[in-house]
């Protein structure tokens, strides 16, 4: 029994020292962001705490602060630049004056053809050769939003309903494959820094790293909550957002009765 008390002692111990290793308090961090090339402090970058969902912009001197624990990753965006993601580290909160460097992106530029429509002057004719979209919004009573289909026809119509009176079919496979990351939806709409980045974009990349979803996962999420093939390759990251999260709050409310 003597034999055994140091072994346990010592097994209590690590475990305890491993839980308090773990376990890493939220702080303010700060940071400075600079041009790789020029070493030059970078305006307006915004940065965002992936894992507590928050963001914040770089002032006129490159620096921000923003709330971080020790393993949280930021991903920094600025147009023009390559996005990058940063590991949280003691030694960021220790020495407190990290720089971190983004490296500008190289363009290929190529030949444009710009087609410009042919326009007479007057607007009763100018109008009816414009392209006009044809998707149609949908309205379900006892739902918040109204529902995107194409065309305006009965298939249309039958394609809402299926969509919605089946989520089991549509909708869980692809809400339930990644729950944790579906809740961030919450959060990402009610940070105005985030809010404000993802309506000055339209490639996803954003978006695919806050949701760890792939592009063709978002594709299918809203293929599959009807949203027409326009409205998908036309919208701000934001409306994306906000598409997204629409289905999914109607998913939850679905499945739950």
């Amino acid at each position: 029994m003597k034999k055994l008390f140091p072994l346990v002692f010592l097994l209590v111990c690590f475990k305890g020292f491993s839980q308090e290793e773990n376990t890493f308090p939220s702080q303010e961090l700060t940071a400075t962001v600079v041009n790789a090339q020029t070493d030059l402090p970078l305006e307006s970058v915004h940065i965002i705490n992936l894992n507590k969902v928050i963001g914040t912009i770089t002032n006129p001197e490159g620096k921000f602060a923003i709330t971080a624990a020790v393993n949280d990753t930021l991903y920094l965006t600025y147009l023009g630049f390559k996005p990058q993601k940063v590991r949280v580290t003691n030694d960021m909160f220790r020495f407190g004056d990290t720089k971190i460097a983004l490296t500008e992106l190289a363009y290929a530029l190529e030949e444009v053809i710009v087609r410009p429509y042919q326009l007479t002057g007057y607007l009763e004719i100018d109008v009816k050769n414009l392209p006009i979209n044809n998707s149609y919004q949908y309205s379900i009573s006892g739902l918040n939003r109204s529902y995107e289909a194409g065309n305006k026809s009965p298939s249309a119509v039958t394609k809402v309903l299926g969509a919605i009176l089946n989520p089991a079919d549509l909708l869980r496979n692809l809400f339930g494959k990644k729950p944790q990351q579906m809740r961030k939806l919450r959060k990402m709409k009610e940070d105005d820094e985030i809010r404000n980045l993802l309506a000055s974009k339209f490639d996803r990349e954003t978006l695919t790293q806050l949701l760890q979803l792939e592009k063709v996962d978002i594709e299918d999420i809203l293929n599959n909550c009807n949203y027409s093939k326009s409205f998908i390759m036309t919208a701000n990251d934001l409306q994306i957002l906000d598409a997204i999260s629409s289905c999914y709050e109607e998913y939850k409310v679905l499945n739950r009765n």
